[in-house]
């Protein structure tokens, strides 16, 4: 009798650890906004605890493609899925805009706090037309650029969302490198070093005298690497501040489309920052096949609302009211375990 009452013990106790049981949700992607997600999905398993989201920094483009292969339960880029890539996929995709970030242009230059670039510079810089640190062009902006040598040009290697952003700039500002180079998240530069993940270029970075490179600006900050103001499409001067964030995609709004693939570089909203760029979450829009469906549905509810609260404290600008709103009836679209 007292075998079968432990026995009938432990099966309740089996029972309700089930009942409790975590649902892992896999996913991996972009590492843009690697620093805010990192933040979200700690945060959100104090709210949720029997949800468990496991992320993988590896890139939009590894994001991308095991998204396509069904490795991962959702992926992450920073650059919208083209449409080609969406065939592939072979049901509907979701894009879900997360937060507005931004791509900087870091340099590691001695006794130089400030460096001014416009768009001219910057394609010659990455086309390899401009080489020298001392170069007139250089000097006209930067009258007290003080420091001479060769340029050391640091690109990503891998495939990359803050890429695919950096080249669509560069394709909208310069006919040149739109023809010889082109956009997406991978593309051969025509000179220098490649690191990979915003962490290995800002490494690279930091540790190369005289050279300059593009990351997400969380991680210029975070290796206390200055970044270069930038003139915008209205002729200005401009920081990445989460005000200029915010003017680029305000800036844009009128020009969302339903699927919410939207490219906002360039923006021609006063005082806009020229390199600022949506981050997406790709959700698949049929989810009915297991609890993941309903957990992921939590999570992205609360990260369009609680989540958007931290979003300023790691630099990324949270989404505009509107936006928002109109997210949140998309959510309510994805079909989900019953």
């Amino acid at each position: 009798m007292r075998k079968k009452l432990l026995l009938l013990s432990f099966a309740l106790f089996h029972s309700a650890l089930f009942s409790q049981a975590t649902t892992l949700i896999n996913g991996a992607g972009a590492t843009f906004p690697y620093p805010l997600y990192s933040r979200w999905f700690s945060d959100y398993q104090k709210v949720s605890p029997t949800t468990q989201i496991n992320y993988q920094s590896i890139g939009s483009g590894g994001g991308i493609r095991q998204f396509t292969d069904k490795t991962i339960d959702f992926g992450a880029t920073d650059s919208p899925m083209t449409d080609e890539q969406l065939k592939k996929v072979g049901e509907p995709v979701i894009h879900i805009p997360t937060a507005i970030g931004s791509v900087v242009v870091s340099y590691n230059l001695p006794n130089q706090k400030k460096l001014k670039l416009n768009s001219d510079l910057i394609a010659a810089i990455f086309l390899g037309d401009l080489k020298k640190w001392e170069d007139p062009r250089l000097k006209k902006l930067n009258p007290d650029l003080s420091v001479s040598g060769d340029i050391v040009v640091i690109h990503r290697s891998d495939g990359s969302g803050t890429t695919a952003v950096f080249t669509d700039y560069l394709a909208k500002v310069s006919p040149q490198w739109k023809e010889k180079v082109g956009t997406g998240t991978s593309v051969k530069f025509p000179v220098g070093l490649g690191g990979k993940g915003n962490e290995g270029v800002a490494g690279l970075i930091k540790q190369t005298p005289l050279s300059l490179g593009y990351i997400e600006f969380v991680y210029a900050k975070t290796n206390q690497l200055p970044v270069s103001t930038l003139q915008n499409a209205k002729g200005e001067f401009v920081e990445p501040t989460l005000a200029s964030l915010t003017a680029a995609a305000n800036a844009m709004m009128g020009s969302m489309p339903q699927d919410y693939r939207l490219s906002i570089t360039n923006s021609a909203g006063k005082g806009s920052y020229p390199l600022s760029s949506f981050t997406y979450l790709l959700i698949r829009q049929d989810m009915s096949g297991s609890e993941k469906g309903t957990a992921l549905v939590g999570f992205l509810k609360w990260a369009l609302k609680e989540g958007q609260k931290t979003a300023a404290a790691l630099e990324y600008a949270p989404l505009p009211a509107a936006l928002e709103k109109k997210l949140q009836n998309t959510v309510q679209t994805i079909k989900v375990a019953k």
